[in-house]
């Protein structure tokens, strides 16, 4: 079996984390951690390379992984960490699907303020986008 969680760098999705590792151990889990960054938009790609780009998205999304994978390391497990980038649902969507997935576990809140806002509406969406079922953590 096979669980995703996305990963916002929030304290619920760390949540998430802990809770997919409790699952993950009682059911032999392989446990996979994704981070989705958002597409570069408007005249700035114009002016960076995409070498540039995709190395900012990968720096930019370990941030946000580190703390998640130091969780899963120092409960003894083993995960796989996956960077996307795009709209929310659909690349969680779409990282279900091509990992063969059975569940998403993912923190009920974001960031706060926008970040907040952007989320709420990620996480209609991953709920709505993907056929597997998904468990929101506090």
């Amino acid at each position: 079996m096979s669980i995703l969680i996305p990963i916002d760098g929030s304290s619920a999705s760390l949540n998430a984390v802990r809770h997919a590792i409790a699952l993950g151990a009682a059911a032999g889990a392989e446990l996979h951690l994704l981070n989705v960054q958002p597409k570069i938009r408007g005249t700035a790609s114009a002016f960076v390379g995409s070498d540039a780009i995709k190395a900012m998205h990968r720096e930019e999304g370990m941030k946000v992984l580190q703390p998640a994978l130091d969780l899963v390391a120092k409960a003894g497990l083993k995960a796989q960490f996956h960077i996307g980038v795009g709209d929310v649902g659909e690349t969680v969507a779409g990282f279900v699907k091509s990992l063969s997935c059975r569940q998403v576990v993912m923190g009920t809140r974001g960031l706060g303020g926008v970040a907040g806002l952007v989320l709420g509406s990620a996480v209609s969406d991953i709920v709505e986008q993907v056929d597997v079922p998904v468990t929101l953590v506090k």
